[in-house]
């Protein structure tokens, strides 16, 4: 009878290949979540019930960091000092913000200054 890691070794990556496709699976399944939230209560909540403290406070933390790099005005040792974030953090926000293809720091941040109510 083959043991566990001889199984593994034995089935040409398949559950590696399986998980990868349920962690696509789970992304989506969140992407989608994420989308249906309709008020920041929910928001709230949601994020509450998914993430640790820490957690919302990390993407809090790049959210502030995100708004004040757009404002602009600000090096990024200040943004530093301001936030608590370390330099590092700052520049990967900076990045994501202006030179990656994802673009959704930016997206947001253009759908928030074009609303009225301006909740960013």
């Amino acid at each position: 009878m083959a043991t566990k890691n001889e199984e593994s070794a034995n089935d040409g990556g398949a559950k590696d290949a399986s998980a990868h496709d349920h962690d696509f699976d789970d992304r989506e399944a969140l992407f989608a979540a994420i989308t249906a939230v309709g008020t920041p209560d929910e928001a709230r909540r949601f994020l509450t019930d998914l993430a640790t403290p820490s957690e919302i406070r990390a993407l809090a933390e790049r959210w502030r960091i995100a708004r004040l790099l757009d404002q602009g005005g600000n090096s990024y040792r200040e943004i530093s000092a301001v936030t608590g974030a370390s330099t590092t953090t700052v520049v990967r926000v900076s990045r994501f913000l202006n030179d990656e293809p994802h673009r959704g720091y930016r997206l947001m941040l253009d759908r928030l200054n074009k609303s009225p109510t301006k909740e960013n």
